[in-house]
This record gives C-alpha cells, sequence and structure tokens, in this order.
C-alpha cells in the first residue's frame, strides 16, 4: 500500500512539472514573445519645431535659432561614485568652457535615477556657430550626444513685447495639462506665443526603433513626421509699431491703431521689456527689478491697464442721454459748478461753459451737461446702454487674460461691497471716474462704434496657417434712434479735434483730418475744501492724471482708430495730441489711408 501511495505521489508530481513545462514552452510562447518584443521595440516621441510668427508684411516677429543641446548617458553616478560624470563633464567644458561646471553636474543628478534610461540635457542650448568647431570632437565621446535643439529668438527683442509675448521652460502645473510640453520643453507664457500656442506647438511626430539590452538603437522600424513649423502671420506692421515705440519714448501708458475692421496694426504697452531675456530664464535680479518698477513694464496695459475712462465716454453717453427721455436740443447753463446736498460738484472749467448742449458739452467737455443729464436718465439706464456698447466686458481679442473693466451701477456695489449706490456716484460715473474702469483696447473698441456705428472683434492674427482671419463686426448692435443720433454725435467729435474751442485742436497737426474724444483720468480725488486746482504740471509726477485720447480718421470715411492713454500726462490734448497725429501722420505714409484733409 505503501509503495503505491510514493508511486502515486511520483507521476503526480512529474505530471505537474510536465504540465508546467508544457505551459511554459508552448503555450506562453506567444504572451512572452510579446513581452520580448516590448523590451526590444521602443516607440519614442519626436519633438516638433514651433512655428514662427510674421507681421503683416511677412518680416520674422518670432523664429527659431539654430543650435544643439548637449546630453549625457544615464547612470554615470552609479553606488554615488561622481567620477565619470565629473570626467565627462570637465570633456565638454574644455570644448565649451562658458558654461557652469557645478550648474551642470546638479542638472545631471538632479534627473539621474535607476528608472531613467534616457540621454540626460546638461546644456539646454549652444549656437549652431559654438558648436560647428567642436562638434565631431563632443561626438566621438561614447557618453555624449549633441542633438538639434533650436531656440526661440525675437528679432524686435522689446517692440511689441506685449502682444507677441514669450515662450519659456513649461513648469510641471502646464506639463500635467499637456504632458507634451515634457517632451517639447518650452511653452508660450503671454501674448500671442500663449494664445495660440497649441497651434504654434506643433504635434510630435513618433519613431518606432529596435534597440538592444543595453539601450542602443540598432534599427528604425517605422516613423511619423511631426506637424511643425506651423507659420502664424500677425495683422501688426513692425514698421508702424516700432515708431510708435520711439513716439512713446519717455513716457508710460499704452496705444492702440486699429482698423476699424478690428485689425490691429500697431498698439503698445509702455514701458517694454526684452522678450529674449525669458526664453532661457530670466535672473532673479531682472525678474525683481521688472514686478517692482512703479511703471509696470511687465503688465499688459493694452488689456489688463484698468484706468478710469474719463471725459472718452462722454460722445456715447450723450447718444443714452438723447435715447432716453431728454429732448435732442436740451441744454444746461454751465456755472462752473453744481451743488447736490453738501457737495459741490465742479465742471474742469471753473468759469463755466454757458449755454450748452450736446454738441459743446462734448467739443469743450462740459461736466455740467452731463452731470445734470446724469440725474435726468439715471445710473440703470446709462450703465445698461454703455454695457451693451461694449464696455465691461471682453472685447474678445485673441490675447489670453483680458481683463472686462466696470461699468458701476446699484447691483454692482451691492454685490461687491454690500453697500446702497448714493446719487453722488451717478454724478461720478457720468463724467467716467469713480469707480468706472475700462481698457485702452475697450475705448478704441468704443470708439470704432461711434465712428461707424458698428463694433468690431478686435484681433492680431491674420494668417493662421492656410486660413486668412475673417473679420468679426457686430453691424445691428444700435437702435434706428441711436444710428439716428451718430452723425450730430459725431460731428462733436470732429469739433474736439478741428474746432477752435475743441479740447484736441490746439495739439492736432496731422496731415488726415480726423474725430475722437480727450478725457482726463484722475489718480488722487481733490478735497471739497480745495479752492483752487493745482495745474497737472504744478504736480508731482506719479499723483498727475492719466491723460487720453481716443481718435478716428480719416473723418470722410473712417478706416482707422488711434486711442493713446499717457499715464500722469495730464490732459489728453497736450500729452497724447502730438503722438496721435504722428501715428495718422505715419498712416498716410505706409498707405494705409491715401487722402489728406
Amino acid at each position: 500500500m505503501r509503495a503505491k501511495l510514493v508511486i502515486i505521489i511520483f507521476v503526480t508530481v512529474w505530471l505537474s512539472l510536465l504540465v508546467r513545462l508544457f505551459y511554459l514552452s508552448i503555450q506562453s510562447n506567444s504572451y512572452y514573445e510579446t513581452l520580448s518584443d516590448k523590451n526590444t521595440i521602443k516607440t519614442e516621441l519626436v519633438a516638433p519645431v514651433r512655428g514662427e510668427i510674421l507681421d503683416r508684411n511677412l518680416k520674422p516677429i518670432a523664429i527659431n535659432k539654430l543650435g544643439f543641446k548637449v546630453q549625457l548617458s544615464p547612470h554615470l553616478t552609479r553606488h554615488d561614485n561622481t567620477k565619470q560624470l565629473e570626467k565627462e563633464i570637465d570633456a565638454i567644458l574644455e570644448l565649451l568652457p562658458w558654461f557652469e561646471r557645478e550648474k551642470m553636474i546638479d542638472t545631471y543628478q538632479r534627473k539621474d535615477s535607476y528608472y531613467n534610461h534616457n540621454f540626460i540635457d546638461v546644456i539646454d542650448f549652444v549656437a549652431y556657430e559654438d558648436v560647428l568647431p567642436v562638434y565631431s570632437k563632443l561626438t566621438l565621446r561614447e557618453n555624449v550626444k549633441v542633438v538639434s535643439a533650436p531656440k526661440r529668438y525675437y528679432p524686435y527683442g522689446a517692440i511689441a513685447a506685449h502682444l507677441i509675448g514669450y515662450v519659456a521652460k513649461a513648469n510641471q502645473k502646464e506639463i500635467d495639462l499637456d504632458p507634451e510640453l515634457k517632451l517639447v520643453g518650452t511653452v508660450g507664457k503671454s501674448g500671442i506665443e500663449k494664445y495660440y500656442n497649441s497651434y504654434l506647438q506643433g504635434i510630435p511626430g513618433e519613431r518606432t526603433i529596435k534597440v538592444s539590452a543595453y539601450n542602443e538603437e540598432m534599427e528604425e522600424i517605422s516613423s511619423v513626421e511631426a506637424v511643425e513649423n506651423q507659420r502664424l502671420v500677425l495683422s501688426i506692421d513692425m514698421q508702424l509699431q516700432r515708431y510708435v515705440t520711439e513716439l512713446f519714448k519717455g513716457n508710460a501708458g499704452a496705444v492702440v491703431v486699429m482698423g476699424t475692421d478690428g485689425a490691429i496694426l500697431a498698439s503698445g504697452s509702455y514701458p517694454e521689456y526684452d522678450l529674449n531675456a525669458f526664453v532661457s530664464g530670466i535672473s532673479s535680479e531682472r525678474w525683481n527689478n521688472l514686478i517692482t518698477n512703479i511703471d509696470a513694464p511687465f503688465t499688459n496695459k493694452i488689456i489688463n491697464g484698468l484706468y478710469p475712462p474719463g471725459s472718452t465716454i462722454k460722445p456715447g453717453l450723450g447718444m443714452v442721454y438723447m435715447t432716453s427721455g431728454i429732448n435732442r436740443w436740451w441744454y444746461v447753463d454751465c456755472t462752473g459748478s453744481m451743488k447736490l446736498g453738501k457737495r459741490n460738484f465742479r465742471c474742469w472749467k471753473s468759469q463755466g461753459h454757458g449755454k450748452t448742449d450736446l454738441r459743446k458739452a462734448i467739443r469743450e467737455s462740459c461736466d455740467d451737461f452731463f452731470y445734470k443729464g446724469s440725474l435726468k436718465v439715471g445710473i440703470a439706464a446709462m450703465s445698461e446702454r454703455l454695457i451693451h456698447y461694449g464696455l465691461g466686458g471682453k472685447t474678445g481679442v485673441d490675447l489670453p487674460n483680458e481683463f472686462i473693466g466696470t461699468v458701476p451701477n446699484r447691483l454692482w456695489k451691492q454685490r461687491r461691497y454690500s453697500q446702497p449706490w448714493y446719487i453722488g456716484e451717478t454724478l461720478n460715473t457720468s463724467i467716467g471716474q469713480g469707480d468706472f474702469l475700462a481698457t485702452p483696447l475697450q475705448i478704441a473698441q468704443f470708439t470704432a462704434l461711434l465712428a461707424t456705428g458698428k463694433r468690431p472683434k478686435p484681433h492680431i492674427a491674420s494668417i493662421v496657417g492656410d486660413e486668412e482671419v475673417v473679420p468679426e463686426v457686430e453691424a445691428n448692435l444700435l437702435s434706428e434712434e441711436e444710428q439716428a443720433l451718430l452723425p450730430a454725435i459725431r460731428q462733436a467729435m470732429v469739433d474736439v479735434c478741428n474746432h477752435p474751442k475743441g479740447t484736441a485742436t490746439a495739439h492736432i497737426n496731422s496731415r488726415v483730418k480726423i474725430a475722437g474724444k480727450t478725457g482726463t483720468a484722475q489718480v488722487i480725488g481733490i478735497s471739497q475744501e480745495t479752492k483752487k486746482r493745482l495745474k497737472e504740471e504744478e504736480m508731482e509726477y506719479y499723483t498727475r492724471s492719466h491723460a487720453w485720447l481716443t481718435t478716428y480718421g480719416p473723418v470722410s470715411k473712417p478706416e482707422y482708430v488711434v486711442t493713446v492713454l499717457v499715464e500722469h500726462g495730464g490732459h489728453g490734448g497736450t500729452a497724447a495730441g502730438d503722438i496721435t497725429s504722428r501715428i495718422y501722420d505715419k498712416l498716410y505714409e505706409l498707405g494705409y489711408i491715401d487722402r489728406e484733409r
């Protein structure tokens, strides 16, 4: 019995071994064959070259500078031994001595691990002309690899910095949102570079290769080319842009030069900064200088600068008044101030404007007319129509993070401050002061609406790939009553720049006949006890008012809008009149405008 039991156990064990052997050698062959393929077949992504950005005349604005990155093979520091790593880095530095040894070692050690089998970047970029003489010596070393690595370059440096934007190294948060950035390495951080990043970045290619157990490439099995070099053409004219920058030298603020169809020809936020400083990483000292500068060079004031619009909104508000129950020929007797409760609301002209109707009120910017009109119409109707015209909302421009501004009213104040609305705030709103805030681009869009009766959507890109950007213009925004009133509003704006008593006339000297509106945005409040105001030029620079001048031209057929904001410039006409005139003359010189006065 015992012998039988031993035989049964013996046979059972051997049968089990034979079954297992059969499974391992025959049945699981396909499984291990597949596993073997995974160990020897490797798929790697190929980084696309970022698309170039060109101006409307196909002049390059953002290009890729030819260069290389230097890599070292992984695992040179096994068993905490850095001798091999140091030897390789010293060999590189002998040929490229201006790089930092400790930084290269630190970069390598941070990226090296037992799980990484890819070469490690120790130098992100070396210019083509620097690598060429030493290329063969570098590539002779077994542990060194030199790989093509173009670097973003901005030929115009600081000009149009806030429009173009820049690329820089992608951070972990950005990589988590777009894993392809781990391969590409850089991403658009601001401006057009950020807004159109997905398009400009392209789509990675793919190579399937056979590698040895030592991760050495043996043969290429298949490849898919990257979608790259996707060109972006802008509506910007860099010759005009450079000219505008020169005109604004020494001033802080913003300029918008836009077609009435929304195409932006030039636009600047000042001061500017050199885009190239950010591509490889800006120093902490330089960064601190940028962000602590009181003139805010890092802020895109075109869409992120929020300023009281001052009197620039008076033409639109006049249209609201005359279509909200006030008689077209209504007038006020401006004496220089208006008493409301215990407060005295002053007109900018202390002696007053006398008998003032709509046309005169816009031409000479009479505050008293708009104070008294606001009491008749009320803040609800004022804010509702101004928001309808586009203030207090995004223009829709193709730039990231556009601010909306504020058109204040009862509901807005209740939501923000949980406080009631006071009648004095209605008066402040009527002259574009108080909590009323707008961006320069909003004022430019608002001016285009007054000039044509249509509201354009501003845009900077002109051609994306093979597709031309079609202008978007909202044609049916105004009521029939508003459309009928527009000629009177426009005539008053023509007076601003051409009538002997127009607030801008003395400072306009353009070859092109233009219409517009000046504005003064107070930086500090003026006490009720102040009997005589200081002149702007007598005040400390950073307490002076911001100066607005927004215009359109030519008057006979409005084609362009030029909006200028000079921070702490005082009066709009004085500070911005000459800049505006020269811009129109340049538009004429470049052939954008084909007729003079």
